[in-house]
């Protein structure tokens, strides 16, 4: 339950905007590049048909291979290494210049050529540029239709013309949202990285109060000890003994504070629940605090509902194949008195027959026990009984003692 979750390795399709570490990662990426190519068909086709000669055959053979080498050179661009902006241009220039060649060279079946030179602009050139030569390209590749192919120029603007100018500009908007993207996790990681140095500032602050005061009197009584040790041993004995003192409730004070930066809060695990959910392309239903009112858990029950939400995520991320997973806080009036109720649902997979529950929720049972809380486990709501839901409940009373009538928590009063 405590393992880290390698969520970018379970679900390689989450590097979307990040470059490929890997082989997984290059073919994964690969594959949703080259999908495309699938448009190609026209023009492979007037080549497999065999009505030219040898010649034109094999000049449009690699015509067309060169021209899908130019195309995946830039498109790869954002995804596995950078080219500079020369490549860029010399190559996205070939790309045209191919395309143009081969389309008024060649038939009609050829002008689909010029819906990935589109692509290509949206792709990698900046965007000042590609909102220029999108039109540009598409006005190209409507002239060679029209005066070089003899294509009727109403069928090919409602037709492959407005294909090409939409689906390159598309690709803008994709470009856009890999960029927001990395962007994104950038921020995050930044975020993270300041959180992470606030809490040593404030680690350092805590043991500069509790120990700052401590250690200089320890310090005095100890020089004040060694002075009176050869004239005045009693008096030495009595610093000695201060210093034992202090230095125990010196000892007890960090121990407490410890014990403190170690304890799960709620709100820490919502938004890492939240976090971990998403990032395993899982639809979340999270909220954002703890609802208020006007008694509150204990920390002991508080670390108990936290460790109970950290375990729920945990299965539903790793185990239950879920699409969709709600977590809800509510505050309930039962015959046993006020308690606090944490339900975490999914539509996943849902229990197994026969089979009986993990160490893992053994644990949290135990962890509710002892606070007077329990655990209730379940069928989800999801569609043919599927899903799991796991119910933990604490008492909110001064006196939680009430775990005989923990059976009627759940029951509004």
């Amino acid at each position: 339950m405590n393992e880290p979750l390698d969520l970018e390795r379970r679900h390689p399709l989450h590097s979307f905007g990040r470059p490929a570490t890997d082989r997984r990662a290059a073919r994964t990426k690969a594959a949703w590049i080259g999908i495309w190519l699938v448009f190609m068909a026209a023009p492979v086709k007037d080549l497999a048909d065999g009505g030219r000669s040898t010649a034109a055959t094999v000049l449009g053979s690699l015509g067309l291979a060169a021209f899908v080498g130019c195309y995946l050179t830039l498109v790869f661009r954002y995804t596995t290494r950078v080219l500079s902006w020369r490549w860029v241009y010399v190559t996205y220039g070939a790309l045209v210049l191919l395309a143009a060649a081969l389309s008024a060279w060649m038939d009609s079946a050829w002008l689909g050529l010029w819906v990935y030179v589109a692509v290509s602009a949206g792709a990698v050139l900046p965007m000042g540029q590609a909102l220029w030569a999108i039109p540009a390209v598409t006005g190209a590749m409507l002239a060679i239709g029209v005066y070089a192919q003899g294509v009727g120029a109403a069928d090919l603007i409602t037709g492959l013309g407005v294909t090409t100018f939409l689906v390159g500009f598309a690709m803008t908007g994709v470009r856009h949202l890999i960029r927001t993207t990395v962007q994104l996790r950038q921020a995050r990681a930044t975020v993270a990285q300041l959180a992470a140095n606030e809490e040593r500032l404030r680690l350092a602050r805590d043991l500069h109060d509790l120990l700052g005061h401590s250690l200089s009197l320890i310090t005095l009584k100890s020089e004040l000890a060694g002075r009176m040790l050869p004239d005045h041993p009693d008096r030495a004995a009595q610093q000695v003994a201060d210093i034992e003192q202090v230095s125990r409730q010196a000892l007890v004070d960090v121990r407490e504070a410890v014990t403190g930066y170690r304890r799960l809060t709620l709100p820490g695990q919502l938004a890492g629940a939240r976090t971990a959910l998403t990032a395993a392309g899982v639809e979340a239903a999270v909220p954002l605090e703890v609802p208020e009112g006007p008694q509150g858990p204990d920390e002991e029950q508080e670390a108990a509902l936290a460790w109970a939400l950290r375990e729920a995520v945990t299965n539903v991320v790793r185990h239950s194949g879920a699409s969709r997973c709600a977590v809800t806080l509510t505050r309930r009036q039962t015959l046993a008195g006020p308690v606090l109720e944490l339900a975490v649902e999914d539509d996943g997979v849902g229990l197994t027959a026969g089979t009986g529950h993990g160490n893992g929720l053994t644990g949290l049972t135990e962890r509710l026990e002892a606070v007077g809380g329990v655990l209730e486990v379940g069928s989800g709501g999801g569609r043919g009984g599927r899903g799991f839901r796991l119910a933990a409940r604490v008492p909110l009373a001064a006196d939680p003692a009430g775990a005989a009538a923990a059976s009627a928590l759940g029951s509004p009063a």
